[in-house]
């Protein structure tokens, strides 16, 4: 009883998070049938709005995802996934091949998602509260982030642990034109599996605990270099060129802890983020942009299922989140821009007509250290996952 309450009082201190639910390729993965097929939709509608100026509203089918899976045998399954974004852009979310060597070790292959934080790959609009996904996850690790590559992953189920360990294509840092800035970070360098091109490896990983009834504890590791087009058929005894290429790649070393919990109807929830990128100072230069040395973000975010005495299938749950993230939390050869130092507080209400189906409601208000006001937006959203 000492152990539960050490426990519930930790997470508490720790802004500790979330409802606990599969992702995506675990649902698909965990069916017995030979093909699985589900999806999510996510549509919204997004006011902003001030006592000086008059906005219109948008209304948007922000995503409808298709998701496949088939089962080849016991050992060996195939996952993928369709996105439409906007009604007008496709994508594939994730495609890759997963084969059980034994009971604690599995091979992966393919397009898969960088396993950093919770929303990355717990990123289905019934998982989360919130109209929108949080904006730390879009400006710090890019949801939804995921790249080619291949490693292992598996379930160590006497030490209460599940791992990821894949190495992957990097971001695209260059292509003609430098796409890494200090506004978002690495989000528009993103290959996404189309066309992706590669001119150093890069690491990935996580490990989660689970250990605790309720409880549950990431750490995510990201390590390597971006990607530059600039090193593709470079003479390598041409000292310029290759000082012109080195000048467009910048190093990272991310980290990323999160942690959840649940108890009864209370659902806590907290991530943080760091990231330490060199060569920034030759990369701005080169290219012009305005990229930050180190990125720290975190949020904390509490909710209560007002129908969790019931034994309800539905939920009825509001919550508060605070984000403070800052993309150029150091800078090395250009200014620190005040505007990239942010702060997001969102308070709204979730009902869950089913598991599969959700009704969400909320209200942002946004700041940074270079505004002079805040500003509001109201959100109202429909989310299924099937």
């Amino acid at each position: 009883m000492k152990k539960k309450t050490l426990v519930a009082i930790f997470a508490l201190v720790m802004g500790i998070n979330v409802l606990f639910a599969q992702n995506t390729s675990e649902v698909l993965m965990n069916s017995d049938q030979k093909l699985t097929i589900g999806g999510y939709a996510q549509i919204d509608y997004n006011q902003k709005f001030s006592s000086d100026t008059r906005s219109n509203g948008n209304l948007d089918v922000h995503r409808m995802v298709l998701m496949f899976g088939y089962r080849f045998n016991a050992k060996t399954q195939f996952i993928a996934e369709v996105e439409y974004e906007h009604v007008k852009e496709v994508f594939i979310e994730q495609a890759f091949l997963n084969y059980q060597i034994n009971d604690w070790l599995n091979f992966r292959g393919g397009l898969m998602l960088i396993p950093m934080g919770i929303i990355n790959e717990y990123h289905e609009p019934t998982t989360f509260n919130g109209v929108e996904r949080p904006n730390l996850d879009s400006n710090i690790a890019p949801t939804t982030w995921r790249e080619v590559g291949a490693g292992f992953t598996g379930r160590v189920q006497d030490l209460n642990i599940k791992y990821q360990l894949y190495v992957v294509n990097g971001f695209n840092s260059y292509d003609g034109e430098g796409n890494l800035k200090g506004s978002n970070g690495f989000r528009s360098g993103r290959q996404k599996g189309a066309e992706s091109f590669m001119s150093s490896p890069n690491l990935a990983a996580k490990v989660d605990y689970y250990g605790v009834p309720g409880l549950k504890l990431g750490l995510s590791g990201y390590f390597g270099d971006t990607q530059s087009t600039l090193y593709d058929g470079l003479d390598k005894n041409d000292r310029a060129a290759e000082a012109k290429a080195d000048s467009s790649v910048v190093g990272i070393s991310m980290l990323g802890a999160d942690a959840s919990y649940s108890l009864k109807g209370l659902v806590l929830k907290g991530q943080l983020y760091y990231s330490s990128m060199s060569n920034t100072d030759k990369y701005n230069d080169f290219t012009g942009k305005d990229l930050g040395s180190a990125m720290l973000g975190y949020y904390l975010e509490a909710g209560y299922d007002i129908l969790s005495a019931k034994n309800s299938e539905q939920k009825l749950i509001p919550f508060v989140r605070y984000e403070k993230y800052n993309t150029h939390h150091k800078t090395d050869g250009i200014a620190e821009n005040p505007a990239y130092d942010r702060t997001d507080f969102t308070a709204g209400l979730g009902w869950w007509l089913t598991s599969g189906a959700v009704l969400k409601a909320d209200l942002q208000w946004f700041d940074n250290e270079a505004a002079s006001t805040k500003t509001k937006q109201f959100n109202l959203g429909i989310g299924i996952w099937f």
